[in-house]
């Protein structure tokens, strides 16, 4: 990596600085838009007592969900458990804290802290233990929670497309959470489906530009399908054309 090209070429190179007891943002939902080859490097790495900040924890055996086994994850930042059995287990037995944040919420923390913003007021979950120990504040009579913002000492996201500089486009569905987790971490390693040279990318349909991005590397991806549901081709009804 010299000057402006930000490409790695290695997952050793892509993750490097990562120690125990670091926060680690990283981008998807459920298995869509994960940074597959990330996880398991960090995975590779046996890096423990991490903070991972997540909409969920992956599925048993695969993304988030292979840190869980060799228990590399101390705090868990999420909005919910999901297909994750091990993941369930171990916040019940206590093993695994767990900060279970509404969705919506979640995805404002991340997007204020890549801002600068060090907090928000939201009405998300006055009344209820999402609430508990927070300051609270009636705006307008309406009451509201002061939610703190939350940045990672690495963030970790799947894009698309990126140029040498950085610049990163998400595709459909995969693009999730991944833009706002590119910008609130201290490095940004961005994982890649194809690498195309500076100024190949409208510039209109760049998603994240690359000053948020510190590392880029390119990934063949699994996509594996958290739960795929069938449909089976029924007769049509008496009459139907």
């Amino acid at each position: 990596m010299a000057g402006f090209n930000k490409v790695v070429q290695s997952y050793d190179e892509a993750m490097a600085g990562l120690e125990d007891g670091m926060t680690v943002i990283a981008g998807g939902f459920g298995l869509c838009g994960i940074p597959e080859g990330l996880i398991a490097q960090i995975k590779k790495m046996g890096t423990r007592d991490l903070t991972v900040v997540s909409n969920n924890c992956g599925v048993d055996g695969f993304g988030l969900g292979v840190l869980l086994e060799d228990r590399q994850i101390k705090k868990m930042v999420a909005s919910y458990v999901g297909e994750n059995a091990l993941f369930e287990k171990q916040l019940l037995s206590g093993e695994l804290e767990v900060e279970l944040t509404p969705q919506g919420t979640l995805a404002e923390k991340i997007r204020a802290g890549g801002a600068g913003i060090p907090a928000f007021f939201t009405a998300t979950g006055y009344g209820t233990p999402v609430a508990d120990g927070k300051e609270t504040r009636e705006i307008n009579g309406r009451n509201y929670v002061l939610e703190p913002a939350i940045t990672g000492d690495f963030a970790i996201v799947r894009a698309w497309k990126a140029d040498r500089y950085g610049n990163l486009v998400f595709r459909h569905t995969a693009m999730n959470f991944n833009p706002m987790v590119a910008t609130a971490g201290k490095i940004t390693v961005a994982e890649v489906e194809e690498i195309v040279e500076p100024g190949e990318l409208e510039p209109s349909q760049i998603h994240t530009p690359g000053i948020y991005v510190q590392r880029v590397i390119k990934a063949n991806f699994e996509k594996r399908i958290e739960r795929r549901m069938v449909r089976q081709s029924g007769h049509p009804t008496e009459g139907a054309k």
